[in-house]
């Protein structure tokens, strides 16, 4: 058999969506934080970034607390693409995930959505692609939705 690229797989296209738990912690801590969420990007890594530039304290504490709370009330793993993912592992191809949410919220999104114990790595933050096609290979497979997910899962 000869060699099988690695998969690269968008957490909230492919698997499940974090941007309204973030936007519900991001409101939530806005007054905490002493941030305007409207004045953030929308990027979230740049979000992050311009958070921690702020000063705005042990917010990455908060969202973590935030999302280990209530992640299985956003997060709910899908049928079809929780086969994928089973069908992919055992294919020997290796799997990355990225997200342009913070780390603290995308390593607890991948634990729920099933992701984290099949992947070998996951970015997260700006530019979390570009770095997953560094570690992984810029000759990998990209998939961003769950029909690409499952349609991957079918060509082995």
């Amino acid at each position: 058999m000869g060699y099988m690229s690695a998969i690269l797989i968008d957490l909230d296209g492919a698997l499940g969506d974090t941007r309204p738990l973030w936007d519900d912690w991001l409101a939530g801590a806005a007054k905490v934080l002493g941030v305007d969420p409207a004045a953030l990007p929308a990027d979230r890594g740049d979000a992050a970034a311009t958070l921690d530039a702020a000063g705005a304290g042990n917010w990455r504490i908060l969202l973590e607390r935030f999302v280990a709370d209530r992640a299985p009330v956003y997060l709910r793993p899908h049928a079809e693409a929780s086969a994928a993912l089973r069908k992919l592992a055992t294919t020997g191809r290796p799997l990355g995930v990225f997200t342009d949410a913070p780390i603290e919220l995308a390593q607890i999104a991948a634990a729920q959505l099933g992701v984290a114990r099949r992947m070998v790595a996951l970015e997260a933050g700006s530019g979390a692609l570009e770095r997953l096609e560094d570690v992984l290979g810029h000759d990998a497979m990209l998939v961003q939705t769950r029909d690409q997910l499952t349609a991957a899962s079918r060509e082995g």
